[in-house]
């Protein structure tokens, strides 16, 4: 079976893709991918062809500045907005147009398209493929016991709440998504394609793919109404890993026995993320300067931001700091992770039984960390700007209440396959087989 994979030229879009398709490469499949050329060596080193972008602007999350200068003024949900048209929506055609020369290339069978790039009505209605749609953020799908997006909420617990929550969700829908989905509108007009008035343009992947891969649990979402048969939780997908000796070779060397006999009496590994980490005043010093010679072993990830001038400012012997940690390995030996809220590594986390403090707004991670909130695996500080006081007391709460830790252990029970790949692979073969 031909099968072309698609997705932004993210990190935090691709690399949760790469096991997937690398599974199913591994099951006898053809399999290519059609993304940014910044990915062009990594596909490389996993034995991929790539299709590049032609039409599509390459976004990248170390290029959005330059490219659009405006973006850095802006916040709350101007940023979202903006974000929406300009990074998301704008470039369906030219995925569109992209993909649909490159089929005569590679005639595909089935295509496995990141959900934010919002191509699957147009491949399935104009193209007659079969599309899985892959999600690796939290379930977006509307649903009218879910709260809206981007705000953060947790579900309404009484009728002021709901009355608040459904005020939201008509500025998410009306005001902020509005530029994103008039732009949506415009193109799929310009194919002679109607899309249904009813529902938000979030929803589009899941109500136009032959089947939609869930990143994460279903304990990890909210209670919903309306539960989609054709949404799969497939668990945490990972990076694929080359083998031992290359994965040494592109990370540098972290003990993943982490506190263990090294004298410290417990282990917090911090990351501000991979976009969101310009300013690492956010997040990861008031964390180093609120565990900083205590009895802590401090793992500091920074993607790369920084890393010399921390090292140089923190040379304290309980604080570690490096680009990037092996979080796989690092998480067997954690007892606490302080994150901004990426998707990718609070799921990773919480697979390990790991509880969080999470701290972040931007990006969608207020909705990541309320869902860790209302699934008791952590405490959200709910800031973009936490206190070294507050993350000292946080970690310390968790540390204090063995509760945090049997919640974290039942989340990670809760995840299920030993195999996310293997999980997701098998949802992408049934779409064929169930056409």
């Amino acid at each position: 079976m031909n099968i072309l994979f698609a997705s932004q030229a993210i990190d935090g879009h691709f690399n949760p893709m790469t096991g997937v398709a690398k599974e199913l490469q591994e099951r006898g499949h053809d399999v290519r991918w059609y993304t940014g050329p910044v990915l062009a060596g990594k596909l490389r080193e996993l034995g991929i062809p790539l299709f590049p972008f032609k039409r599509a602007i390459e976004h990248r999350a170390d290029n959005l500045s330059e490219l659009y200068p405006e973006r850095a003024k802006l916040k709350g949900p101007r940023a979202i907005g903006f974000d929406g048209e300009k990074i998301f929506a704008s470039n369906i055609s030219n995925f569109f147009e992209d993909i649909r020369e490159l089929d005569r290339a590679f005639p595909f069978d089935v295509l496995v398209a990141d959900s934010s790039m919002f191509i699957h009505r147009l491949v399935v209605h104009l193209m007659g493929k079969r599309v899985v749609a892959f999600v690796a953020i939290p379930n977006m799908e509307s649903d009218p016991l879910v709260p809206p997006l981007f705000f953060g909420f947790l579900p309404a617990r009484n009728a002021r709440e709901k009355v608040l929550q459904a005020a939201a969700g008509l500025l998410s829908d009306k005001v902020i998504l509005r530029p994103a989905s008039q732009s949506y509108r415009r193109q799929h007009a310009f194919y002679g394609q109607e899309v249904p008035k009813r529902g938000r343009l979030t929803d589009e992947p899941y109500r136009c793919s032959d089947a939609v891969i869930q990143t994460g649990s279903r304990s990890l979402d909210f209670p919903r109404k309306n539960d989609n048969p054709n949404v799969h939780y497939v668990g945490a997908l990972l990076p694929y890993r080359l083998s031992d000796t290359a994965a040494m070779q592109l990370e540098p060397h972290v003990d993943p026995q982490g506190s263990a006999g090294t004298g410290f009496a417990r282990t917090v590994v911090v990351t501000q993320g991979t976009v969101d980490n310009l300013d690492l005043n956010k997040l990861i010093i008031p964390a180093i300067e609120a565990l900083k010679d205590t009895d802590t072993m401090v793992m500091v990830a920074t993607a790369g931001r920084g890393t010399a001038e921390l090292r140089e400012r923190y040379p304290q012997a309980n604080v570690q700091i490096h680009d990037y940690i092996d979080f796989a390995a690092v998480f067997d030996h954690t007892d606490v992770f302080v994150t901004n809220g990426g998707f990718g590594g609070v799921q990773l986390a919480l697979s390990k039984g790991v509880p969080l403090v999470v701290s972040g707004i931007n990006e969608g991670k207020n909705d990541v960390n309320a869902r860790v909130e209302y699934a008791g695996a952590g405490i959200n500080l709910r800031t973009d700007n936490p206190s070294a006081e507050s993350i000292g007391k946080a970690v310390n709460n968790i540390l204090a209440d063995p509760a945090w830790k049997d919640r974290a252990q039942q989340m990670r029970r809760d995840f299920g396959s030993d195999n996310p790949a293997r999980a997701a692979a098998k949802v992408v073969e049934g779409v064929v087989s169930n056409r």
